[in-house]
């Protein structure tokens, strides 16, 4: 008798233990999302106080407040289906990068850019644009500059799209757009991306950013530094960071800012 007592206390504490720490993991793992929502949330509000109040003044300024309302609004939409610490932190991402285009905004009017953003790996590693690229493919003509411009009125932050590095700066066409909306590149993209950065510095190669891979990583490649593995892992890692966040969120980017003033690609392939 005293057996079956003992062992039915021991069931007990075992489950009500089990239980005592699942509840405390479950209330530890719904702290950590407030947190990672509140962080984004305070940010998102950041952007819409700019966006709400910030008018662009030219064509450029315009143009990348037009992509900061893009992206507050996809913010907004991300923050109301948020349930995971991992969907937080998108909209937190989406709202830095709309906070880019707003600072870019503000340059392009010559005023003050505000406060600093937190940078983020890979827009540092895709490069930015250093000088003044004006080319034509395939009956295409587009450029590429450090400043904005009348006829560079696009601006990028820099980040990667679909797996491959898009520096930041300024061009005459968001030709990244296409690939941001289909997750995948057209099978002419290397052609622009090699005839607009060709040879400027701190940039990958052509080839390189087909396999995906930053001007970083081509070097170390070069140099023989990443060994017989770099292939492969570089190539999956570019493709995972490029692939995730628009997978979670269904191609969230696709909304009406999205359009950049009726691009349409021109003749050219992507």
């Amino acid at each position: 008798m005293g057996t079956a007592i003992f062992l039915i206390v021991l069931v007990v504490v075992i489950v009500g233990g089990g239980l005592y720490f699942s509840r405390q993991r479950a209330a530890a793992r719904q702290r950590e999302l407030d947190d990672a929502k509140a962080d984004a949330r305070r940010l998102v509000e950041r952007l819409g106080g700019q966006v709400l109040n910030l008018n662009g003044t030219d064509t450029a300024s315009q143009q990348a407040m037009a992509d900061a309302a893009e992206r507050y609004n996809a913010a907004g939409s991300q923050m109301e289906q948020a349930r995971t610490i991992e969907q937080a932190r998108l909209v937190k991402e989406t709202a830095i990068e709309g906070l880019y285009y707003v600072r870019a905004a503000r340059l392009a009017m010559g005023m003050d850019p505000g406060p600093q953003l937190p940078e983020e790996a890979e827009r540092e590693r895709a490069g930015k644009v250093t000088e003044r690229r004006d080319v034509d493919v395939e009956g295409q003509h587009y450029s590429a500059s450090p400043e904005p411009g009348q006829d560079t009125p696009y601006y990028y932050p820099g980040g990667r799209v679909a797996g491959r590095p898009v520096p930041q700066g300024w061009y005459s066409e968001p030709w990244w757009k296409p690939a941001l909306i289909a997750g995948a590149w057209g099978l002419g993209s290397m052609f622009l991306f090699s005839a607009m950065f060709s040879g400027m510095s701190g940039i990958a190669s052509a080839s390189a950013w087909e396999s995906g891979y930053d001007a970083g990583q081509q070097d170390a490649l070069e140099s023989g530094d990443m060994g017989g593995d770099a292939g492969g892992d570089g190539g999956d890692a570019g493709g995972d960071f490029g692939g995730d966040g628009g997978g979670d969120w269904g191609g969230g980017f696709d909304g009406g800012g999205f359009d950049g003033g009726g691009f349409d690609g021109g003749g050219f392939d992507f």
